[in-house]
């Protein structure tokens, strides 16, 4: 699993280490890299192992090919993935477009989210952290009533 977070510099050539046990996970799972698109939620960049993306894909064509909504996930996700692969050094090579999203100028953060991780830049990541944080306490407490309110 993708855990933790992990702060890195981008060089001038727009590479970026990857974390050891981040390359570690992913070469377990027998990829030499991953897939990396702008996120829908966030000022951040997804990155997911090629399986995940697979069953996005599969997700996708599973849909109606003539609804809309085919389309939009289709040019949304797969058409702005890009696949970037680990370098001698455990490097990837960002693109001007992924950087450009998450507004990324030097450091970089990575952060875990189990099965995936996303990218930030360190003073976005660190608002929304405080604002997930928030927002959780919100949701636990309300969870914490409905389960009252059902014994």
């Amino acid at each position: 699993m993708f855990l933790s977070t992990y702060e890195n510099k981008l060089d001038k050539k727009g590479r970026v280490s990857v974390p050891a046990s981040f390359r570690s996970y992913l070469s377990n799972l027998g990829y030499n890299g991953v897939i990396c698109y702008p996120s829908f939620n966030n000022q951040s960049i997804e990155a997911w192992p090629q399986d995940r993306i697979e069953k996005i894909s599969n997700t996708i064509d599973a849909l109606n090919p003539f609804e809309e909504k085919k389309d939009y996930f289709a040019t949304s996700i797969l058409s702005e993935s890009i696949n970037l692969q680990f370098d001698s050094e455990g490097r990837i090579s960002l693109t001007q477009k992924l950087l450009k999203h998450a507004k990324i100028k030097s450091s970089i953060l990575f952060v875990g989210q189990g099965k995936t991780f996303q990218i930030w830049e360190p003073a976005a990541f660190e608002k929304f952290r405080a604002k997930s944080r928030k927002k959780s306490n919100i949701y636990r407490s309300s969870l914490k009533w409905e389960q009252k309110l059902n014994n």
